[in-house]
């Protein structure tokens, strides 16, 4: 099956994969994809699970949880394989995971991107353009066995194609499929007829996220499982800490969530002396970004735009198109990395500890660009 001192042999001795976990007696192998609207994940998932039954001879069943279906919302995929004689009578979201696909490294900020690893799951990690592995972290709970990663955003920029295929193809090597015909065959069964133009750079894409994924230094890991308490109680609201009023812990929506890693090279500037306040930025705005506050105007007291909440935009340029006064006009966010009228979204009572500036999509302007060519029935 392995070629002697081929990477795929090196590999084998590194993580034991779908096979191996199912000969062992598990009962499942389970994968689960951590992303968020807009990267694809949620097709990963259903390519995943059609792979299984279609081509590796192995039951599967996949599912998707999310919450509003637009970009920037948190989306995970639920993906489970055994064996052809086992039927799959489990249909809850996958605890803990053989493989985790983190589709953004923005997304390891949040603590409960990690719940349920341990020493069996293999974490793989999409890195920005150029970097060899993630920021330091410092997240509560054990260790996975190994981390993995590749420049997934690079690869797609290449091959013309998008994240999702690119970690698709990473996650086959993990999981030990060596032949790769059956990846590039669920790529043509689902993509082929829909998006019969782009085929050729998502099979691309693929074929470079098997051959590219690598084995990282886990030093950018810091255990803290003796304050694990102490981090639950940042990290989770319940009934002794949630603000009075009704507020769900479990939350779904966006008002919590750094949406910044889902721009795709553009932002809406705001000009301050162009503003006549009238609101329709907010009207328009489906993330509560811009501040509005009691302030005067024209002599007159009324309420007054204050900025943007650049956390929650996530570069739809709405209410650039909205503005009757081109207060709002589009920039490339890689040319403003300190944003003018930058403030958060004041109405929040508690703002969580993992926001932090993610910087612009790995994408920039290459993206867009892509997105301009698709609207104008261009070819990608």
């Amino acid at each position: 099956m392995f070629e002697k001192g081929s990477k795929m042999e090196q590999l084998k001795d590194e993580v034991i994969g779908l096979e191996e976990k199912l000969n062992s007696g598990k009962d499942y192998y389970e994968i689960r994809l951590e992303s968020i609207g807009g990267l694809g994940a949620n097709l990963c998932g259903k390519m995943l699970g059609e792979l299984g039954l279609k081509y590796l001879d192995v039951n599967s069943s996949s599912f998707s949880s999310y919450g509003s279906e637009k970009t920037g919302t948190p989306v995970k995929g639920f993906i489970r394989y055994c064996k052809k004689e086992k039927e799959i009578r489990v249909h809850s979201p996958v605890v803990e995971p053989d493989l985790l696909v983190v589709f953004h490294q923005a997304l390891l900020k949040d603590v409960s991107v990690w719940k349920g690893c341990s020493q069996e799951t293999a974490v793989i990690i999409a890195l920005e353009p150029g970097q060899e592995k993630p920021d330091c972290l410092e997240i509560s709970g054990e260790m996975p066995g190994a981390f993995y990663g590749l420049e997934a955003q690079r690869i797609a920029m290449k091959t013309h194609s998008r994240i999702n295929v690119v970690m698709l193809g990473a996650a086959l090597k993990l999981m030990g499929i060596t032949d790769i015909k059956a990846g590039e065959q669920i790529c043509i069964d689902t993509l082929g007829k829909k998006y019969p133009d782009a085929l050729k750079g998502n099979l691309a894409g693929m074929k470079r996220g098997y051959e590219e994924v690598r084995r990282l230094d886990a030093s950018f890991w810091n255990s803290s499982q003796g304050t694990e308490q102490n981090n639950k109680q940042k990290a989770e609201w319940g009934y002794q800490n949630a603000p009075i009023g009704g507020i769900n812990p479990r939350f779904g929506s966006t008002v919590v969530a750094d949406l910044s890693p889902s721009r795709q090279g553009y932002i809406p500037l705001f000009i301050k002396e162009r503003c006549i306040n009238c609101g329709l930025c907010h009207s328009a705005c489906p993330d509560m970004v811009f501040q509005f506050a009691k302030g005067e105007y024209k002599g007159r007291e009324m309420m007054v735009n204050q900025g943007l909440d650049y956390y929650h935009c996530k570069g739809c340029l709405r209410c650039v198109d909205v503005c009757p006064v081109n207060a709002l006009v589009r920039g490339v966010e890689s040319e403003h990395p300190n944003k003018e009228y930058f403030i958060t979204n004041q109405e929040l009572i508690r703002r969580p500890d993992y926001y932090e500036e993610s910087g612009p999509d790995g994408y920039i302007t290459s993206e867009s660009y892509l997105t301009e060519k698709r609207m104008e029935g261009g070819e990608v």
